[in-house]
């Protein structure tokens, strides 16, 4: 785990975005740890900051999508390969997983076979993802420049990064809206966003319990009226 925790933060920072540098990781006895940079947190949040820099890493873009290994999405294993097809991989590799491991793809099974309906028009590039971008995750040094951490990083589309920070308590309309102006979304990306949304909301029902149920029902329910 602290391995590809290491890897993306290494991936993040080559693409230009604060994130604590990566020093050392590996197994003492029966502890395994990671050894990085310590940040001075605390700062005055400059939240368009942030978006300005989240646009920059989503501009580094790749020929597919995926990631070169498996990496974890909090403390679930998250299975990566490459692919041309966003659609698929979204589906195979994320969506799937998730749901075989709650019991629910019977109840998913119209959404799968339908994804394409949600891409009609739109064919996102491979950009360069945090992969679990919430307002945990990211902070403000003491001077109030931006820093993130915590990635599951990979190559997909940019509006998943966008879906995941409005989960969990969302972050202030000032970074949507710089992030907006930084780089425009595509239209029908309010019909996208809980089917990436739903990725994470599984992964908590898997994590945490029956508290996410209604939360994955109600989503699941809001893109079968989409279809």
């Amino acid at each position: 785990m602290y391995q590809a925790e290491a890897e993306g933060l290494r991936a993040l920072r080559a693409a230009g975005v604060r994130a604590p540098e990566p020093y050392a990781h590996g197994i003492e006895g029966a502890q395994a740890y990671l050894e990085m940079e310590r940040l001075d947190l605390g700062g005055p949040a400059d939240w368009p900051a942030l978006a300005r820099m989240l646009a920059r890493l989503h501009r580094n873009t790749g020929p597919e999508f995926g990631w070169e290994t498996d990496n974890w999405i909090g403390l679930s294993p998250q299975k990566n390969a490459w692919s041309r097809d966003w659609i698929g991989f979204y589906r195979d590799f994320r969506l799937r997983p998730q749901l075989h491991r709650a019991r629910m793809l019977s109840d998913a099974e119209p959404v799968l076979e339908n994804l394409e309906r949600f891409f009609a028009g739109y064919r996102p590039a491979p950009s360069l993802l945090h992969g679990d971008l919430w307002r945990g995750n990211a902070g403000f040094l003491s001077g109030g420049a931006p820093v993130v951490f915590d990635p599951a990083v990979y190559y997909g589309d940019r509006e998943a990064d966008l879906a995941m920070s409005e989960l969990f308590g969302g972050f202030p309309a000032a970074f949507y809206a710089a992030y907006r102006e930084a780089w425009a979304l595509n239209p029908g990306y309010e019909t996208r966003r809980p089917l990436y949304n739903l990725y994470h909301l599984l992964n908590h029902l898997n994590l945490f319990g029956a508290s996410y149920l209604g939360e994955v029902n109600a989503t699941l329910r809001l893109l079968l009226r989409s279809l």
